[in-house]
C-alpha cells in the first residue's frame, strides 16, 4: 500500500515537470492518491489496533497460563492425598458391614430413650391435667402443678399445710392430700419426693434447732400421712429438707417469704426403665 502511494506520488510530479498531461488526467491521479493516503491511514490505524489486541491476548495468555499451572499443582497434591487415603483404607481395612450394624443398634437404642421419654411425657401431662381437674378452685389457689425437665412438681403453699412454725398437718390440708394420694395409685410406676422449704426467717422453738430441721420434719410429716392414711406404698417415697437455701423468690416482702415458705411434691418416673436402657446401650467397639 505504501509502495502504490510513492508510485503515484513519483508519477505525478513527473507529469508536473514535464507539463505533458492534461489537467483532468493529473486530477484523476491526484484523487487516486488521496484515496490511497486515506486509505493507508485507515490500515496504519488497524495495525495499531491489532498490535495492542495482540498485546492484550498475550497478557490474557500468560495468566491462563498460570492459573493451569497452578490448576495441575493443585491435582497433582489431590491425587497425593488421595493415593495416601487409599492406602490407609486399604492398610485399616475396615469392615462396612460391622460399622453398619453399630450404627443400626445405636438408632435403636435412640429410638428405645426416645420412646421412653415420649411415654414419660404423656403420662406426666395426664397426670397434671387429672390433679388440676381434680382440685377446687379454692384449693388451686393454695397449691400449683407443673411439669419441668420431665418432672411433675405440687408445690403446696405453708399455710395450706401447717400452723406457723408447726410441722403437723393440719386438718385442711387432709382432703387437699386424699385427691393427691389417689392420683398417686393410679401411677404406681412413679417415684415420689417430698421436699420441704422455708423461708430465711430464724426458727423460735425449743424442739426445732433451725429451718433445716423444720423443713425436713415438714416433709417427714407429709409422707407418713400419704403412707398412713392415704396407703401410699412407702418404697416409693421420699422426704427431704431444703430449709430456706431452694427460695423460688427473694424473702425481702411478706409476699416472697410466703411464697418461700412450701412444700413441693416432685413425682419423677421410677429411674429403673432408665438405668435397664443405659445398662444396654451399644457398646463402642473402636
Amino acid at each position: 500500500m505504501k509502495v502504490k502511494i510513492i508510485a503515484i506520488a513519483a508519477l505525478l510530479l513527473g507529469l508536473a515537470a514535464t507539463s505533458c498531461v492534461s489537467n483532468k488526467k493529473y486530477a484523476e491521479l491526484q484523487g487516486k492518491y488521496d484515496d490511497l493516503q486515506s486509505e493507508y491511514g485507515t490500515t496504519k490505524e488497524a495495525l495499531i489496533n491489532c498490535n495492542a489486541e495482540s498485546r492484550n491476548l498475550t497478557s490474557q495468555l500468560d495468566v491462563a497460563n498460570r492459573s493451569n499451572n497452578e490448576l495441575k499443582k493443585s491435582m497433582g497434591e489431590l491425587k497425593h492425598t488421595l493415593d495416601k487415603s487409599l492406602e490407609a483404607n486399604n492398610q485399616g481395612s475396615v469392615n462396612i458391614a460391622k460399622l453398619v450394624d453399630e450404627i443400626n443398634a445405636s438408632n435403636k437404642y435412640i429410638k428405645q430413650l426416645v420412646d421412653a421419654k415420649s411415654k414419660s411425657d404423656s403420662l406426666n401431662i395426664a397426670l397434671t391435667n387429672r390433679l388440676t381437674r381434680s382440685l377446687s378452685n379454692d384449693e388451686l389457689k393454695d397449691v400449683d402443678v407443673k411439669v419441668l425437665k420431665g418432672v411433675v412438681y405440687i408445690s403446696l403453699a405453708d399455710n395450706m399445710l401447717f400452723k406457723s412454725g408447726s410441722y403437723e398437718v393440719s386438718d385442711r390440708a387432709m382432703e387437699t392430700l386424699s385427691k393427691i394420694a389417689k392420683i398417686l395409685k393410679d401411677y404406681k410406676d412413679f417415684d415420689v419426693l417430698v421436699e420441704g422449704n422455708t423461708d430465711n426467717v430464724p426458727i423460735s422453738k425449743t424442739n426445732i434447732r433451725n429451718n433445716w430441721d423444720l423443713s425436713a420434719l415438714r416433709a417427714s410429716s407429709i409422707v407418713q400421712v400419704l403412707q398412713t392414711k392415704f396407703g401410699i406404698n412407702p418404697q416409693r417415697l421420699s422426704a427431704a429438707g431444703r430449709g430456706e437455701f431452694n427460695p423460688i423468690t427473694d424473702n425481702d416482702s411478706e409476699v416472697g417469704k410466703q411464697r418461700n415458705r412450701r412444700t413441693e411434691i416432685i413425682i419423677t418416673p421410677k429411674l429403673d426403665d432408665f438405668m435397664d436402657l443405659i445398662d444396654h446401650a451399644p457398646e463402642n467397639n473402636d
